[in-house]
């Protein structure tokens, strides 16, 4: 099972934020980074949302740094750890936009990108962008079509119900010529979206009994990435504990762990994610 880490201060969850991410920025966030990637971490999250209402804010989380240019950030402080949105709100962006901003994101990251898209859930700031709402799944279904078919290509070609267009030239497009597109949510429609549109799900507000029950239900294609997160991990106070929730995901179906790391600074932060690599390496070690 890979592990990720769900990047501090760029999305401040109350529930699962640490006080000491309320005033930091952008050097506690390549520092975390940096040492993330000299540990072996396999990847960093980033969400977006460009607007919260003050109404939701209380349980969201106000604080959602930009995506593109934070990941753009971060792959200029590492060299291998991959970069992965968490997710892209395909509604709010047209798929060409998404594929040249990414696709130039995943040229100077030298081919790290990871494309974590979903349909969106805050009717206010679809409104608030003048996004359409009632037909987003369709929207989205598509999107990932004409996304699939333009990353990697100079000359992408679509013709479908929301999406036309041909005889242009995008450049750069990505480096990989498959970029990995995980799909966000929490329905089965978001799970048969990532089984046939993408290369893995991100499942959020399920329980482990009811996401190994929507994944038995459909034949997964090979290779194919569950991702699941963690609450608030304690590697360094807790580390049975910490090796025990690791171990549930897996037994769940996870082939990722996307992991929130709690700590007091950022220089605990990075201790804690020592700690982590330890604790990570040592299962290997035993499941061997």
């Amino acid at each position: 099972m890979r592990i990720g880490l769900q990047t501090p201060v760029v999305i401040q969850v109350p529930a699962t934020a640490s006080t000491w991410e309320r005033t930091a920025g952008a050097a506690e966030i390549g520092e975390i980074a940096a040492v993330a990637d000299l540990l072996g971490v396999d990847y960093l999250t980033c969400s977006e949302h460009v607007v919260v209402p003050v109404d939701v804010a209380a349980t969201r989380g106000s604080t959602y740094w930009d995506p593109l240019a934070t990941l753009a950030f971060i792959a200029g402080r590492t060299s291998r750890i991959q970069l992965a949105t968490s997710v892209l709100v395909l509604g709010y962006h047209h798929p060409l936009e998404i594929a040249k901003r990414y696709g130039t994101l995943d040229q100077v990251s030298d081919g790290r990108l990871i494309l974590g898209v979903g349909v969106g859930s805050l009717r206010e700031e679809f409104d608030l962008l003048d996004a359409a709402w009632d037909d987003r799944g369709a929207r989205a279904d598509e999107a990932m079509s004409a996304l699939r078919g333009a990353l990697a290509t100079n000359h992408p070609v679509h013709q479908g119900k929301y999406y036309n267009y041909d005889s242009v030239v995008m450049d750069p497009c990505a480096l990989q010529l498959r970029v990995p597109i995980w799909v966000g949510g929490r329905t089965r429609r978001s799970l048969r979206r990532a089984v046939e549109l993408g290369d893995g799900w991100m499942p959020f507000g399920l329980t482990a009994a009811e996401i190994a029950t929507m994944l038995a239900a459909v034949d997964l294609p090979d290779p194919f990435d569950v991702v699941l997160a963690t609450g608030p991990l304690d590697p360094m106070g807790a580390p049975q504990q910490t090796l025990d929730e690791l171990g549930a995901l897996e037994d769940a179906g996870a082939t990722a762990a996307t992991c929130v790391i709690a700590s007091r600074s950022a220089a605990h932060c990075c201790e804690q994610l020592g700690a982590l690599a330890d604790l990570t390496n040592l299962l290997a070690t035993e499941q061997r």
